[in-house]
């Protein structure tokens, strides 16, 4: 009878989970099973995986053939490499000893990525959180500046009365008065020379015509 390692679904509609079964692989996906070697669950980050580990390698190691989703899975757990090892412990190419410790040394790397991812989900996690929250402080404190200036009191200018008015009023006709008298005072220098060249040019063009009339008579 051929078998395979397959996942069967189960869960509610948009958060599934799957167990991981040996079944006929002449039976559908969701039918009987011949035993179940653990369960699969992807909702959570990293996904969570939990396996019979020794039931899954001698099943592999008896020819069942997994799908491509529960090889992903068998291969992330180290059953597949396992069961490598094992076929040349067989072949004699390897000891039971050289084989447990490549796996062992195998197993202790996989566990450091792993923590590694876990911890820079955590350390990931743990900055959205400081983020989110300052945003919020941030969009509090805006809240709060913008409900104190609309409670502000609203001061009100004192009306100006009439002494003030009365105040300014004299305060522009004093300033004004220097500037008339200059006027007054440019108007007076530029007319003078223009009064003195008129004099001495109407003598200077009367004096021959007085020494003209004087000469006729003695010509006569």
């Amino acid at each position: 009878m051929a078998t395979k390692i397959r996942l069967q679904r189960h869960g509610k509609k948009g958060r599934p989970f799957y167990y991981i079964v040996v079944a006929d692989a002449r039976s559908p996906r969701d039918g009987k099973f011949i035993e179940r070697l653990g369960s699969y669950n992807p909702n959570t980050n990293p996904a969570t995986i939990d396996l019979n580990f020794d039931k899954a390698v001698d099943w592999v190691s008896t020819g069942a053939t997994p799908t491509d989703t529960a090889k992903a899975i068998l291969s992330y757990k180290g059953v597949l490499y396992k069961n490598h090892l094992n076929g040349g412990v067989t072949k004699g190419a390897l000891t039971q000893e050289q084989a447990e410790a490549k796996f062992t040394a195998w197993l202790e790397s996989k566990d450091g990525k792993i923590q590694s991812k876990k911890d820079g989900l955590l350390s990931k996690k743990d900055a959205d959180k400081k983020a989110a929250l300052e945003a919020e402080t941030k969009k509090k404190e805006a809240m709060a500046a913008a409900l104190e200036a609309k409670n502000a009191p609203v001061i009100e200018e004192e009306p100006v009365t009439e002494t003030e008015e009365e105040e300014v009023t004299a305060e522009a006709e004093v300033k004004e008065e220097p500037t008339a008298e200059v006027e007054v005072a440019t108007e007076e220098v530029a007319e003078v020379p223009a009064t003195e060249a008129e004099v001495t040019t109407e003598k200077v063009v009367e004096e021959p015509a007085a020494d003209a009339e004087e000469k006729t008579p003695t010509a006569e």
